[in-house]
Order: C-alpha cells, then structure tokens, then sequence
C-alpha cells in the first residue's frame, strides 16, 4: 500500500504502473513519455499538469489517469486504434512553467494536442497559445466557463464540468433542498472562494444561476482568500460572525483541506449549513481528513468513486487503486478521458489525422462513455460550446469507511441531467 501524504508515494506509484507502459524520462523537459516513440507515433500529445504544492495530488493522480487510458487503449484491439505518444510536464502550478512546456511541445516535439491544466488561469492562457499554433488542446480539470465563453475557439474542448454547469445544478439543489426556507423567506448566503479566475467565475455563475431560476436570495458577504492561504482563522470567524443560512466555498485541493480542518474546530459547521459545488466532494479531501471530515456537508465533484455503481467505475477506481494502491481523485478520472477523447476522435478521422476540419468535427459529434456516467446515459460534446455534457451528482456527507482511509463519503444523491440544465438555460433565454 502506498501511503498518501508522503513525499515518496508518486514515485513509487510510477514505478509500479510503469510496468504496463513505455516509461521514458525525459529530461531536457522536465517532463515524461509515454506510449510510442516519435517515429512510430501518428500523435503527439503533450499534457501539463502540477505535481507539487497544494494541487500536486491532483496532477499526480492526472498522470495515472493518463497511464490508465493509455492501458484501456491497449485493450482495444482495434487495428485502427491511433498510435499515440504522450508527454507529461510538471507546471509546479506556476504560469511561467505551464506556457514554456506548451510551446516546447508544439514548436521542438511537434505535439498537435495539448491536454490537462488545472488552475483556471493557467488554462486560459495555454489555450491562448494552441489558438496561435493551431493546435488542440482539451481540458480535462480546469473549470472556468470562460474557456467555453469569451476565450472560445475552434480547437478547444474541454471534458469535465464547468463553473456554470455545477453552478447550475447547486442552484437546482438549492431550491429542492431549501424549498420549506424559501417559501418563507430568502437564502441568506455567504461566499468564500480563492482570489482569482477560478473563484470570481464561480460566484459569477451561481448568482447567475440563482437568477435564472428565480431563487430568492440574500447576500450577507463574500471573502477571497489567496491561494494557499496557510491560516483561514479571520475568514473562518468572520462567516461565523455572519451567520448565514448556508456558505458556499470554491476552494479546492488542499486549500479546501485547510479551510475545512481549521473550521472544524470551530462554531462553524453548527451555525451554518456549508456547500462546495465544485471540488469538495473531491476524494483527496475525504483520504486526508479520515475520520475528521464533518457529516452533513453539502458537496459534489467531477468523478465520485462510489457513484454510479457501473461496472466501468467500478473498474476504473478498482483498476487505479491495484496499480496505485491508493484511491483516485477527480483528476484522475478526467485526464483519463481526455486521452481517450482523443484517441476516439483519431480513430473516427482515420487517415485524416491531420486535417484540423476533420477532427472539429469529429469532436463536436463526439460520443464516449466514460467511467462517470450513469447507466444508459453516454457523455456527449456540445457542438457550439465545446463543453462535455455529464450528469452532475450533488451528495451529502455520510459514514462510508469503504474507501480507506477515507472515514466518510458521499451519499443521500441528489443527481441533475443535462437536459434539466440546459432547460433552465432555454427558459432564461
């Protein structure tokens, strides 16, 4: 078992899941191969993603999601499956780093897709940089909606929710959850998000949200705390002064970590109901806290380990945690698919790999299964945003010690489709 929370695990997880997949390292750039060399490869994918600080878990657990995909794939005895070369470079979550790996592995190493990203800002700018280039570039955990809004172009696509999608099913849970509330008065609501793109879209989108659906509610104060903010004390006892009826957080990775383990040694939790619609559902948070995670938390993520009960997720998280020997976060489930993604829109433009039209359109008429779907629902792609369209399932926290060391997970659904999204979308317009 490799134990979490240790500077050593990755890389001994490496070394136990390199056994399935070319393991190269690749020093000039700090980064990693995998797959196919150069000369035998059709593609090449480069991935950025961090892997220390904070939001390292995320990438590390990306990384793996990347070698199983490319694992999945090699399941698939297709003999028009693309023959793909992937290379993998550590954004330590600086912009600096980010755009220098991009442009290396567009300009020397002739990469035609550039995947991953996780930081909002970050994102924005890689995607400025495949505009230029003109090559692809698919997001998989980043979430700003800017991305699929102002900053949209014709090569990029993203493939897990975004701000205004989960945004959109917390404002729907919201008014299920507090319906006996509202029909007596407004939601009395407090934010606390990162001070950034990130955090400013996510207030952005759920005040949206909220409109559209015609919620009534009362803002009683919204905090911004820096990226990885060591001490919450101040934000933490200025909510408490509040006392709203519900804070909504953004925060993510370890910052949500901190927040939630510094709160829970106050009145906090007891005088509010708390929600994270975004990433606080996340498996990383339930590892790392174990046994200290409160219940009743309202939250939600992009991947859930216990849900849906298919057998593809069932795979995927037994699959992950029997070559890791740990459970995987939502990072991992979303740079799996957007490898697979790719693969898929390869193999349907065959031997027009390099057709830029081709593989537009084989990404807006894109349909994939994967490991977060539902059964009898597939994932599918928005033709005129370039956003995935998934199911958003918005939990509870419960007892659940089934997912060591996690003590406590998710439970008590509350699941949101597309088409319930997208008609709160048709009614507005």
């Amino acid at each position: 078992m490799i134990k979490r929370g240790t500077i050593w695990w990755p890389f001994f997880a490496f070394a136990v899941i390199g056994a399935f997949t070319l393991l190269t390292p690749f020093k000039t750039l700090n980064a990693q191969e995998l797959g196919l060399s150069k000369s035998e490869s059709d593609t090449t994918i480069g991935c950025l993603f961090p892997m220390s600080g904070r939001a390292g878990v995320l990438g590390r657990d990306s990384v793996l999601g990347v070698r199983l995909a490319m694992k999945y794939l090699e399941t698939q005895l297709s003999s028009d499956r693309p023959r793909l070369r992937v290379l993998i470079g550590d954004t330590k979550s600086k912009l600096s780093n980010a755009t220098a790996l991009a442009k290396r592995f567009i300009d020397v190493e002739g990469a035609s897709f550039l995947c991953g990203v996780v930081n909002s800002s970050v994102a924005i700018e890689v995607s400025s940089i495949a505009k230029s280039a003109g090559v692809f570039f698919v997001g998989t955990d980043h979430a700003s909606s800017r991305l699929t809004g102002e900053f949209l172009h014709d090569r990029y696509f993203r493939v897990t929710n975004d701000t205004r999608q989960s945004m959109t099913a917390g404002a729907l849970f919201i008014q299920d959850y507090f319906s006996d509330h509202l029909a007596e008065k407004p939601l009395r609501i407090s934010y606390v998000g990162p001070d950034y793109e990130y955090g400013y879209q996510v207030w952005a989108d759920f005040r949206e949200a909220l409109d559209r659906l015609g919620v009534a509610y009362e803002i009683i104060g919204v905090l911004w705390p820096r990226l990885s903010e060591p001490d919450y004390s101040r934000y933490i006892n200025e909510l408490i002064r509040q006392k709203p009826d519900i804070v909504l957080n953004s925060l993510w990775g370890g910052d949500f970590v901190a927040f939630v383990t510094q709160a829970t040694d106050t009145e906090l939790f007891e005088k509010s109901r708390f929600a994270n619609f975004e990433k606080g559902g996340d498996y990383e948070i339930f590892a790392e806290l174990g046994s200290k995670m409160p219940l009743g938390l309202l939250l939600s993520s992009r991947h859930h380990n216990n849900w849906p009960d298919t057998e593809f997720n069932q795979w995927f998280v037994e699959e992950f945690h029997r070559e890791a020997g740990y459970f995987p976060s939502s990072g991992a489930q979303g740079a799996f698919t957007g490898i697979v993604a790719i693969s898929e829109v390869l193999k349907k433009v065959g031997t027009n790999h390099r057709n830029s039209g081709a593989i537009i359109k084989a990404f807006e008429e894109l349909g994939l299964t994967v490991p977060e779907d539902p059964e009898g629902f597939q994932s599918s792609m928005d033709a005129n945003s370039h956003q995935i369209r998934q199911v958003m399932a918005i939990g509870e926290t419960v007892l659940d010690d089934r997912y060591p060391p996690a003590k406590v997970m998710l439970g008590n659904w509350h699941i949101y489709y597309p088409d319930q999204l997208e008609g709160e979308t048709s009614r507005r317009n």
